[in-house]
């Protein structure tokens, strides 16, 4: 299959990109919560990519950039959940253990939605690796898939 990432804040640009993308499998990833609802709402993508670096958590709750209206959305519209795995090897410890975190919320999350969860690497992984990781943070084996690009 061919997958097309996409990222991008303006909405405009990144349906021009969907759009133009025809037969290919849209990988999505934005740092704007708006622009990734609306994208959610109204285009057609494959897959959504959390970017979980570079967030500020709130005092009693992990800000990973996804949430439950984005979870009934992307329910709603049959789009998996990606988790980009070579952000997280990239990190020191402390945001390492941080994205792990995040990376558990949105995993109950899914789990509530019956969503699909993909660890995304470019880098060659053993893909039973990847599955053990999920498995470790509380992911249902159904839910565990791993993509390389």
């Amino acid at each position: 299959m061919d997958y097309i990432n996409v990222s991008g804040n303006d909405f405009n640009e990144i349906r021009k990109k969907i759009r133009e993308s025809k037969g290919k499998n849209v990988i999505f990833s934005g740092n704007d919560d708006d622009v990734a609802r609306k994208v959610l709402e109204k285009e057609k993508i494959s897959i959504f990519l959390i970017n979980l670096s570079g967030r500020k958590d709130k005092l009693k709750q992990r800000n990973s950039g996804f949430n439950q209206v984005l979870a009934r959305l992307a329910k709603k519209k049959d789009v998996s959940i990606g988790i980009n795995f070579d952000e997280i090897i990239s990190q020191g410890k402390e945001e390492k253990a941080e994205i792990l975190g995040r990376i558990r919320q949105s995993i109950i999350l899914c789990n509530k939605n019956k969503l699909k969860m993909i660890f995304i690497s470019r880098e060659s992984r053993d893909s039973y690796n990847l599955k053990a990781l999920g498995l470790v943070l509380s992911m249902p084996t159904w839910m565990a898939g791993v993509l390389k690009i």
